[in-house]
């Protein structure tokens, strides 16, 4: 019987009991709560801080082909009308245009793709002219002066992401 009551006893020994297991769950359920918050900031942190990126890439690309039409790098009659020299569409940065005096064929291109709002998950973006007003919601169609993100949030720092 001894040996049984020490075997038995030893047994109990080696486990957890149940309230031990509900004090760490319960533990580890406050600790995942307090983080949750957290997560979601860091989150839209990393969204944010990547439209940022998107927006200066194509805006970077933009004044790139704007420079090369007024230093005479892309000729003017590929442009529409009263463009000012800017990009007729954002798909004309990532298909190229023929380089002036290049009898080669070659053409300059100033974005591999378009890239993907990071806030909308979609390659739309809205897009203003340098006829449009500053605060033009539709676009005018002539040229590709500005681009802006389509999402109707609102950033960390408490403006509207269309606002960037």
């Amino acid at each position: 019987m001894r040996r049984i009551a020490r075997r038995l006893g030893q047994a109990g020994e080696r486990g957890y009991t149940f309230v031990e297991l509900l004090v760490v769950t319960t533990i580890v359920l406050i600790l995942a709560s307090a983080v949750q918050p957290l997560a979601k900031v860091a989150m839209q942190r990393q969204k944010e801080s990547e439209l940022r990126r998107q927006l200066r890439e194509m805006r970077t690309a933009i004044d790139n082909f704007h420079d090369g039409v007024l230093s005479g790098q892309i000729p003017t009659t590929e442009l529409k009308p009263n463009n000012e020299g800017y990009p007729p569409d954002l798909e004309t940065l990532v298909e190229g245009v023929s380089a002036a005096n290049d009898a080669s064929g070659r053409k300059l291109k100033y974005l591999r793709r378009i890239p993907v709002d990071p806030m909308t998950r979609s390659a739309e973006w809205g897009l203003r002219s340098y006829q449009d007003k500053p605060d033009a919601s539709r676009w005018g169609g002539q040229n590709v002066f500005d681009v802006y993100t389509l999402s109707e949030g609102t950033g960390l720092d408490g403006t509207k992401y269309r606002d960037w």
